[in-house]
C-alpha cells in the first residue's frame, strides 16, 4: 500500500503536465493558424500592390480596327486617331479572330497588336438585350394555335432542327411579320418565343429608334444587326415596325426622309432572323414584303403565279418546302407548290399597286 501511493501521485503529476502541454500546444496552434491567415492576407495585398505599381508604370494602349490581313503576321490597322499602319501581331493573339472590322489594342510604342477586343455595344442595343421578356409560354396563349405553329416553324424550327431544311433543299425563312389589330396577342407571341428558344433575343420598339439627328437611326440599326451577327443564333423582335416601315416615297419633309433612310438601312440589314409586329399591314407590304426580305410566301409552277416577280417565285419554293416539312416529307410534291402559290397570291392582293411611267 505504501508503494502504491507515490506511484499514484507521480501518475497524477504526469497527467497534469500532459494536460498543460496539450493546452499549450492548442494555444500555439491557434496562434500559428492566425499568423498563416495574416500571411495569406499580406501576400494578397502584396500582389495587389505589385499589380497597381505595374499599372502605374505601364503605358496605355491605342484602340484600333483591323482593315485587312497582308500575310500571316502583318495586318493593316486603323488607329482611333485616324492614321493607318502596317503592324505585327503578338504571338499569343489568335490570328483567326483578326478579321476585317475587328477592334484590337495596339502597343503605344511599337503599334503591335496586343489583344483582341470585343465589339463595342451601343448603350441603346444593350438596353434592348436586357429587356425582360417575362415568364410566358405558348400554353398561356389561347385561340392562336395556327399562328403559334407557323411562328415556331419559321423561327424556332430552323434553330433546333436545321437538318430538316437541308434535307428538303430549301433555305429557312428570314423572318416573319405579325400583323393584326391591337390587343390580339402579337407581342405576347414574341415574348413566348423569347422564353422558349435558346438564342439571344433583342426586343426593339421601332418608334424609339427614330432620332432627330441625321444618320443616327440608321447607325442604331447597323449596331443592332452587327451585334446579332456576333451573337448567333439571335432573334430580333421589332415592335411597332410601321413607325419606320411605311411605303417608300421620294417627297416629304426632312423628318420623313430620315425615316426613309432608316427603312433603307433596315432593308439592307435584314439578313438573319427578325420578327416584326405591326397593326397596319397594307403600307408595310409594299416596303417590306414586295422585296421578299420578310414574310414566308413561296414558289409556284402554274397560272397562279401570274404577276409574280422573281422574289415571289423564290418565296413560293420556300413555302412549298415548309409544307413538305409539315407533312414529314423530305421532298416537295406539286400539291405543295399549289398550296404555296395560293397562299402567296392571297397575300399579294394586299399589296398596293405602283405604276412606273416611262421617262
Amino acid at each position: 500500500m505504501s508503494a502504491t501511493a507515490p506511484e499514484n501521485a507521480e501518475r497524477a503529476a504526469v497527467l497534469q503536465a500532459y494536460r498543460s502541454k496539450v493546452l499549450e500546444h492548442r494555444e500555439v496552434e491557434g496562434r500559428v493558424k492566425s499568423m498563416r491567415e495574416n500571411v495569406k492576407t499580406l501576400v494578397k495585398e502584396y500582389h495587389k500592390t505589385e499589380d497597381d505599381l505595374k499599372a502605374l508604370q505601364s503605358v496605355g494602349m491605342i484602340i484600333g480596327e483591323v482593315l485587312r490581313q497582308l500575310d500571316e503576321d502583318r495586318f493593316i490597322v486603323k488607329a482611333s486617331s485616324g492614321p493607318r499602319y502596317v503592324v505585327g501581331c503578338r504571338t499569343k493573339v489568335e490570328k483567326d479572330k483578326l478579321k476585317s472590322g475587328t477592334r484590337v489594342a495596339l502597343d503605344m510604342t511599337t503599334l503591335t497588336i496586343m489583344r483582341y477586343l470585343p465589339r463595342e455595344v451601343d448603350p441603346t442595343v444593350y438596353h434592348m438585350l436586357n429587356e425582360d421578356a417575362g415568364n410566358v409560354s405558348f400554353s398561356h396563349i389561347g385561340g392562336l394555335n395556327e399562328q403559334i405553329r407557323e411562328l415556331r416553324e419559321v423561327i424556332e424550327l430552323p434553330l433546333t432542327n436545321p437538318e430538316l431544311f437541308l434535307r428538303v433543299g430549301i433555305k429557312p425563312p428570314k423572318g416573319v411579320l405579325l400583323y393584326g389589330p391591337p390587343g390580339t396577342g402579337k407581342t405576347l407571341l414574341a415574348r413566348a418565343l423569347a422564353c422558349n428558344i435558346n438564342a439571344t433575343f433583342l426586343k426593339v420598339v421601332a418608334s424609339a429608334i427614330v432620332d432627330k439627328y441625321i444618320g443616327e437611326s440608321a447607325r442604331v440599326i447597323r449596331e443592332m444587326f452587327g451585334y446579332a451577327r456576333d451573337h448567333q443564333p439571335c432573334v430580333i423582335f421589332m415592335d411597332e415596325i410601321d413607325a419606320i416601315g411605311g411605303s417608300r416615297f421620294s417627297e416629304g419633309t426632312s423628318a420623313d426622309r430620315e425615316i426613309q433612310r432608316t427603312l433603307m438601312e433596315l432593308l439592307n440589314q435584314l439578313d438573319g432572323k427578325a420578327t416584326l409586329v405591326s397593326s397596319h399591314i397594307v403600307n408595310l407590304l409594299q416596303a417590306l414584303s414586295s422585296s421578299s426580305r420578310l414574310l414566308v410566301d413561296y414558289e409556284s409552277i402554274v397560272k397562279l403565279t401570274d404577276g409574280f416577280n422573281g422574289a415571289d417565285i423564290r418565296n413560293v419554293c420556300t413555302e412549298a418546302g415548309v409544307f413538305a416539312i409539315r407533312a414529314d416529307r423530305d421532298y416537295v410534291v406539286e400539291e405543295d407548290f399549289m398550296k404555296a402559290a395560293r397562299k402567296l397570291a392571297e397575300t399579294k392582293k394586299l399589296e398596293s399597286k405602283m405604276d412606273y411611267s416611262k421617262v
